[in-house]
């Protein structure tokens, strides 16, 4: 008798545990916006809104990126294949590859700090198969990322 009283006690126990653990994913739909980065400037969640499960999930490490420093990266270096792409730590790191209209391939390792449209927030570093390229090359990069930039920033003002 009370070995069945204790099996009921341990059934109900468990089906209580996964119907809690069903309210992590209450919140769980399908967001089209997702894969874009954001500016950082959009209201964060409440840490308030989760799950007991949420406080043993491991945290990672995160910068917020701005989107036009992001996206004005990739449309400069365009030329060059993307190998790894971080949104998350604010880092862009490319392989070899030709511009357009040159004869030197060129390697690329960008680093986004800073959710703000300033010159701090872009660290570029350029690379020859012969090692490191001038600083008047990478600054030239780095103004080319900044004005496209500004760029992409004034015509999302337009809408």
């Amino acid at each position: 008798m009370i070995h069945s009283r204790l099996k009921l006690f341990v059934l109900t126990m468990a089906c209580l545990a996964a119907l809690a653990g069903c309210s992590a994913f209450r919140n769980a739909k399908l967001d089209p916006e997702a894969y874009r980065v954001k500016s950082g400037r959009e209201a964060q969640p409440d840490p308030a809104d989760g799950s007991l499960l949420d406080a043993f999930r491991g945290g990672r490490e995160t910068v917020k990126v701005n989107r036009f420093l992001w996206t004005a990266t990739l449309d400069v270096l365009n030329f060059l294949p993307i190998e790894a792409a971080d949104p998350f730590t604010g880092v862009i790191s490319t392989g070899y590859g030709v511009p357009p209209g040159g004869g030197q391939a060129y390697r690329a390792t960008v680093l986004i700090s800073d959710p703000a449209l300033d010159a701090r927030s872009l660290r570029v570093a350029l690379q020859t198969q012969r090692g490191p390229v001038d600083a008047a090359t990478t600054r030239a990069v780095e103004d080319a990322i900044l004005n496209r930039a500004r760029q992409l920033r004034i015509q999302a003002a337009g809408f």
